[in-house]
């Protein structure tokens, strides 16, 4: 957690190299010795929602630079940094680190996610991170469906060494997270991080599910879970949208964290997320070691995405 803020920026432009090759590409295409007219303007405004921006963040860039710069000559760079500094203002109110509130002990996370997400994995860094900053956490195995997701949570366990509240595969998850509280509590743990599932082909018994749990562990805490996150893998892109939709009608939905950036060209929406549902962005992945998940930086990723260095 002490490591240079340059050296997760490099990280973190690495992981945007396809989303910002591609756009960064476009834009260069576009403006290479050319004014700002209506033809420019519109594929500029094609570029930025074939990039996941969003329909409504890319007509307001093209609306104001056409109010702005229109019949002026200008560079891509200077198309590039107008836009990060737009993407930016869009970011900042969403960037907000996980809360872990120390007067609740422990601080409940239910973590939620469609499988695939790397929903688990996450779980797993959250708690390297936390463990750092000298914190107890607890981890409860909620996704009892399947076998593979308990096994990854123990074997995080092992490495953090954070105890983990395990049942056999088809156990009652609901069952299991009211036991891990109880217990967390009964050791004074700080933060208690809850898996569950995420088989959204089933979505009624899904939202039964959750519900369940949520209901259950209010039976100890009525004011848990604390932090509700939600888990969103970058490369499904759009779809991302109706993910968020979707939980939000079956649990409590406080925050996101962003997966897989190094994966894909659909980077940009992120923005697309911030700008509809105005939910924090708690944290991005851009790899798959613990030190890939870091806290979300608004002007840091706005540069990294349009392939800009890090000072303006």
């Amino acid at each position: 957690m002490s490591e240079p803020k340059q050296g997760w920026f490099a990280r973190l432009r690495q992981g945007l190299s396809r989303t910002s090759s591609n756009l960064t590409t476009s834009i260069t295409g576009i403006f290479t010795k050319r004014k700002l007219d209506d033809e420019t303007l519109e594929e500029l405004e094609d570029a930025l929602i074939m990039a996941d921006l969003g329909v409504d963040t890319a007509r307001e860039a093209v609306a104001d630079l056409r109010r702005t710069r229109f019949g002026k000559e200008v560079t891509d760079e200077e198309i590039r940094s107008d836009l990060a500094s737009r993407i930016a203002r869009i970011l900042e109110p969403v960037a907000v680190p996980l809360p872990v509130d120390p007067a609740n002990r422990p601080h409940v996370v239910l973590v939620a996610g469609v499988n695939g997400t790397g929903k688990t994995t996450t779980i797993g860094k959250l708690a390297t991170q936390l463990r750092a900053e000298g914190k107890r956490v607890m981890l409860a195995a909620g996704d009892t469906f399947r076998a593979a997701a308990i096994e990854q949570l123990e074997v995080w366990g092992q490495r953090t060494g954070a105890p983990v509240v395990s049942r056999p595969t088809g156990a009652d998850a609901a069952g299991l997270a009211f036991d891990a509280l109880e217990r967390a509590r009964a050791e004074n743990v700080d933060v208690l991080l809850i898996d569950t599932a995420g088989r959204l082909h089933n979505k009624a018994n899904l939202m039964d599910e959750l519900a369940k749990v949520v209901r259950v562990i209010r039976k100890l805490d009525a004011s848990a879970p604390h932090s509700c996150v939600l888990v969103l893998d970058a490369t499904t892109g759009q779809n991302a949208h109706a993910q968020v939709e979707t939980f939000k009608t079956m649990v409590p939905v406080t925050g996101l964290i962003v997966t897989k950036l190094d994966g894909t060209a659909k980077g940009g929406v992120v923005v697309a997320l911030a700008r509809r549902f105005g939910l924090p962005v708690h944290a991005l992945g851009v790899g798959e070691s613990a030190e890939d998940l870091r806290p979300f930086e608004a002007a840091g990723f706005a540069r990294a995405l349009l392939g800009l260095d890090r000072s303006a």
